[in-house]
């Protein structure tokens, strides 16, 4: 699991369904939710919670997505296992997980320093905390 700290920077409503968007860096990233808790509000600090296998990676990509969260960032390490490769990656002075195939990142021929694009669905991503300021 990572955990990025980011501000509130807007929450869209509509029939229960909640599109709630951050800022953290430069980057503006954006949730779904069915329930947002009263203490979340613009321009409150939460910590955020996305799971390393539900962090995908794509190098060389240019086109369109519907993965909302798309960041540019630069591989910092990838471990190989037996089957699967751990990748930590950095953009600005935060860093997230990433856990892929060790096939995906063999096919890709990532390394240490690559610059990839990070891609999270707004579905994927969760407040785990509530911070005060």
């Amino acid at each position: 699991m990572s955990r990025l700290i980011a501000r509130v920077s807007e929450i869209q409503n509509s029939k229960n369904i909640n599109i709630v968007k951050f800022k953290l860096e430069s980057q503006t990233l954006s949730m779904i939710s069915l329930d947002i808790n009263e203490e979340v509000y613009v321009g409150r600090k939460v910590t955020l919670l996305v799971n390393s296998s539900h962090v995908s990676i794509a190098k060389n990509y240019n086109g369109d997505l519907s993965c909302t969260n798309q960041i540019k960032a630069k591989i910092v390490t990838l471990k190989d296992g037996e089957l699967l490769t751990h990748i930590t990656l950095a953009f600005g002075e935060s860093t997230i997980d990433s856990i892929i195939t060790k096939e995906s990142s063999s096919s890709m021929k990532l390394a240490k320093g690559d610059s990839v694009n990070i891609l999270i669905n707004a579905s994927e991503l969760s407040i785990c905390e509530i911070l005060n300021d």
